[in-house]
């Protein structure tokens, strides 16, 4: 039901790797990818420099959080994003950094906040961020393909993308946690292409067509592809963006998505249109509605 791939054939256009990519993204909005150039190895370093920044004391986690400094980067507190409002707040903490434009003043080219200890956490977040674009970029090129668009459409317009790189950590589930309280609750992701390792705990469920959830897994080194409200507009709702949301287990688990979006000023109408919606006007309108700090009146 969800297509698991090979990345190498996604690159080497293989016929029938390009038809399943292409059904995974009309379907379920939800594919599983490996082979790809980041190996398990270095995937867990990134785990593990994850989970050794969320057992920080709560004063140092603090000191670069992102309610405090304005911007969408550091740290994220338990019940700072609500991403269904009809859902309480989540209760998962996060670590965002991203695509630096020196000088500019927009929050998603903002610089980056880290950690002084532990003291290895920079380097190699920051080496792994520069492969998960990479291999975002391989990804979103295969989509092209598969949809029928010249497989560099996307090139010029993700130059200077909006891609942010999230540390998420589920704690055990909370004993006092009700049927509104999640992980994260029901939502679909804002941009465009969104590129997720697990430390393999389950936990992520996927809304299928009939209501139901689905499971879906991937062990470290291989990645769950979905995509987002952006490319859903963007290919004229030929892509979906699936609604997914994580209850929590018994089990801590650590996540890491890229949300792979495009340039601030791209036009991620559909393709063909009149219209113009910027990218940048569209995710600043859903992190407003997201963040706690953000919402009117707050």
């Amino acid at each position: 039901m969800i297509p698991r791939l090979d990345a190498q054939k996604i690159a080497a256009r293989d016929a029938d790797t390009l038809d399943a990519l292409r059904r995974g993204a009309e379907e379920t909005g939800f594919l599983v990818v490996y082979n790809t150039a980041i190996g398990s190895e270095q995937f867990r370093a990134v785990i593990d420099a994850y989970r050794t920044f969320f057992a920080l004391p709560e004063a140092e986690k603090r000191k670069i959080d992102m309610a405090e400094t304005g911007s969408n980067r550091g740290r994220g507190a338990p019940k700072a994003e609500q991403v269904d409002p009809n859902a309480n707040p989540d209760y998962k903490q996060v670590f965002d950094c991203g695509f630096e434009i020196p000088g500019s003043d927009l929050s998603v080219y903002a610089p980056n906040l880290w950690p002084s200890d532990p003291a290895d956490f920079k380097p190699v977040i920051e080496a792994y961020y520069q492969s998960a674009l990479a291999v975002a970029v391989d990804i979103l090129r295969g989509i092209s393909a598969a949809i029928g668009q010249d497989s560099h459409y996307f090139d010029d317009k993700f130059d200077r993308p909006m891609a942010l790189l999230r540390g998420n950590y589920y704690p055990p589930r909370p004993v006092w946690a009700g049927d509104k309280d999640f992980g994260i609750a029901a939502h679909t992701d804002y941009g465009c292409l969104t590129l997720l390792g697990t430390d393999g705990v389950p936990g992520l469920e996927v809304q299928l067509n009939d209501g139901t959830w689905l499971p879906v897994q991937a062990e470290p080194g291989a990645f769950i592809i979905n995509f987002g409200e952006m490319l859903e507009m963007w290919t004229k709702g030929r892509v979906k963006a699936t609604l997914h949301r994580v209850k929590g287990s018994a089990q801590d688990r650590i996540s890491v998505p890229l949300f792979f979006n495009p340039n601030n000023d791209t036009n991620v109408a559909p393709m063909g249109s009149d219209q113009v919606i910027r990218a940048g006007d569209h995710l600043q309108k859903r992190f407003n509605e997201t963040y706690v700090h953000l919402k009117s009146g707050s």
